[in-house]
């Protein structure tokens, strides 16, 4: 059995980290879905920039669009939102026969919003109205800032997938805010059952920590990050606040594995996937990654409910140096920052197509 199918029979679900246009005209989507067990996908403005620069695909639906005067957003929406439309009706059965727990897709509002929880809120709603499909999830960061738009976005029932999550201490207010839209629901009268993920980045600590630690705790960090916020969301799952509302309807916000891409060439493909098996959760992987896992016949441990080694492995971390707090700070606003210049460089290459497409020329932008 493969164990992209072992780890679906455990009850973690398998989302692919990646749209393209060719994925979903070529068939490898349904293919990935049925073969692999895929079960959601997770979109972001990197994968669109590199699917508009270095392919054709988009080029009439570009070109089409500057005919009717569209702004570079609105172009990139209008066609982001045209595939994760696709994506969402393959993966409707899923969403059907799990009663909404999974066959999810996420489309992320503009990062240039992070810090402004109004805006980001406004841009929620509209994204949600305007792709008109129950299974998709609207990406929000998870900083301080933006945590109110995710309270009030759950309250309104759009479904929330909190993305930039590094730490303990970003799950917990990751979670509360979901926590407090759905009690605030309850308590209007609302029906609470609004789907969520919390989506913790794995391998983004280890690319940072790797020059400035010794050997034997290289690609470690990541996997113990990981555990001590599995320790806690189970912990959150189990206290009486959360019991009282799934005994009014709610649903769990399922931690999400994001990041589980190794960044590190001599590493195994599948680390970071063998690593974190646990239900009630989700590892959304780069199709590398996928394929990876997909050639593999055995799995590791389950995680540990109360989080295994984690706190011995986090204690050498901090012997050597390491400040766990305020790395987290930083990698959240590297985060935050990245894919701000994500954004940008997908505008960049929206307008330079757009001239190209213009002036008569067509072709492949290089690469």
């Amino acid at each position: 059995m493969k164990a992209t199918r072992m780890l679906y029979e455990i009850g973690q679900s398998l989302w692919l980290d990646n749209i393209t246009r060719d994925l979903l005209d070529s068939g490898k989507l349904r293919q990935y879905i049925e073969g692999f067990s895929v079960t959601g996908l997770t979109s972001n403005p990197s994968i669109f920039e590199r699917a508009f620069k270095n392919t054709d695909d988009y080029d009439a639906a570009i070109r089409q669009a500057l005919g009717l005067g569209k702004s570079c957003e609105d172009i990139f929406f209008d066609l982001a939102i045209g595939d994760l439309r696709r994506a969402a009706d393959l993966l409707r059965p899923i969403h059907e026969q799990t009663n909404g727990v999974d066959g999810w897709v996420s489309l992320e509002v503009s990062p240039l919003l992070a810090r402004d929880a109004g805006a980001t809120l406004q841009a929620a709603k509209e994204l949600f109205a305007r792709a008109a499909r129950p299974n998709l999830m609207i990406k929000i960061p998870g900083t301080r800032e933006s945590l109110p738009a995710v309270e009030e976005a759950i309250f309104l029932g759009i479904p929330v997938n909190v993305t930039l999550l590094f730490s303990r201490e970003h799950y917990v207010a990751a979670a509360g805010a979901f926590l407090s839209g759905i009690e605030r629901r309850v308590d209007a009268g609302l029906q609470p059952s609004v789907g969520s993920v919390a989506s913790v980045f794995v391998s983004r600590w280890d690319f940072a920590i790797a020059p400035k630690v010794p050997d034997e705790l290289r690609n470690r960090l990541g996997i113990a990050m990981a555990k001590r916020i599995y320790k806690t969301a189970r912990a959150l799952l189990t206290s009486p606040r959360w019991q009282r509302i799934y005994n009014l309807g709610a649903r769990p916000q399922r931690l999400l594995w994001a990041s589980t891409g190794t960044k590190d060439p001599s590493a195994w493909k599948a680390l970071y996937v063998d690593a974190l098996p646990a239900p009630l959760t989700v590892n959304t992987m780069p199709e590398e990654t996928l394929n990876a896992v997909a050639k593999e016949t055995s799995l590791g441990p389950l995680l540990p409910t109360d989080g295994g080694d984690c706190e011995q492995v986090l204690a050498r971390f901090t012997q050597a140096g390491v400040d766990l707090d305020d790395m987290a700070g930083q990698l959240q606003q590297e985060g935050a920052d990245s894919f701000a210049k994500s954004w940008d460089e997908l505008m960049a290459v929206i307008a330079l197509k757009a001239a190209v497409l213009n002036e008569g020329a067509y072709g492949r932008l290089a690469s």
